[in-house]
């Protein structure tokens, strides 16, 4: 069912974070470690969907795993397909198809960008950039990147939760 996606990211320790991503049909839950910057690539990616290009990838390293995101956007949708490789040094550059499928979804992509951009903005204003920075270590809070998102949500998608606010 498109537009039931529920999103967060949390910081679960110094260089780890959790995300949970969620539909009514299923939910993916994963560790990624700061070796990427994987905050700042997803917003960056999911803000990518919103220029000419369809489709986007993200990676997030789990030590050893790789988790890769690849969003195609179709319309005013976007198919989520998330895929999970046990050896990022052997999976990096490998085609998507050779990790396994394990967590699928159509999105508008005004939901997926919001619920981005919201679980971002929670990060922020529960550690703010120097908490954030502490505990990410590798990578400052990517402020930008959010802003980017942000603008290119509120400039493109009708989004009833956005009316009325300025800068959340």
């Amino acid at each position: 069912m498109a537009g039931d996606l529920q999103f967060s990211w949390e910081l679960s320790g110094s260089g780890w974070a959790t995300y949970r991503i969620s539909d009514a049909a299923g939910e993916q839950k994963n560790f990624v470690s700061y070796c990427t910057n994987a905050l700042a690539d997803l917003l960056y990616g999911v803000a990518g969907l919103y220029g000419e290009s369809s489709a986007q990838r993200v990676s997030f390293d789990l030590e050893p795993a790789e988790v890769r995101w690849r969003l195609r956007r179709q319309g005013a949708h976007v198919d989520i397909a998330i895929y999970y490789f046990p050896d990022m040094h052997a999976s990096w550059g490998a085609p998507d198809e050779d990790g396994r499928l394990s967590w699928s979804s159509t999105q508008p992509r005004r939901v997926l960008g919001h619920a981005v951009m919201e679980a971002a903005q929670t990060v922020l204003s529960l550690h703010g950039e120097a908490g954030y920075r502490e505990k990410w270590v590798q990578h400052p809070f990517p402020v930008a990147a959010l802003q980017d998102l942000r603008r290119l949500h509120q400039q493109d998608d009708d989004c009833e939760q956005c009316q009325g606010r300025s800068g959340s």
